[in-house]
């Protein structure tokens, strides 16, 4: 299987995300956190709000409610939720994507 970050990605930490079949690297800054995500499996994220998140679709199909209101994005689209809009997400095997989170400490990292 050809792998979908470089070495470079693979290095950094693994995030503690408890979905199954993610597998989440995580860079840090002490103002925010940015997310090279993969997943194996099919997966629905539950309706949450935070700070500001944008996002990148490298592979794969990622359909997300933000404020009641329904989006579908695939390879090449961007993504951007406000700070405090509620969204929920339906993510397929196979997505992948790189995600620029504002919170400082939205993930720990996995132990």
């Amino acid at each position: 299987m050809k792998e979908i970050f470089p070495e470079a990605i693979r290095k950094l930490p693994e995030a503690d995300i408890s979905i199954p079949g993610i597998t989440a690297y995580l860079s840090q800054d002490k103002n925010h956190q940015i997310i090279f995500m993969h997943f194996s499996q099919d997966a629905e994220v539950s309706a949450h709000a935070h700070l500001a998140q944008w996002g990148i679709v490298l592979e794969g199909k990622l359909e997300i409610i933000v404020e009641g209101k329904e989006y579908t994005y695939t390879k090449g689209d961007r993504f951007y939720v406000l700070e405090g809009e509620t969204h929920s997400a339906k993510i397929y095997a196979g997505y992948a994507s790189m995600e620029f989170f504002e919170d400082k400490d939205r993930y720990a990292v996995k132990e």
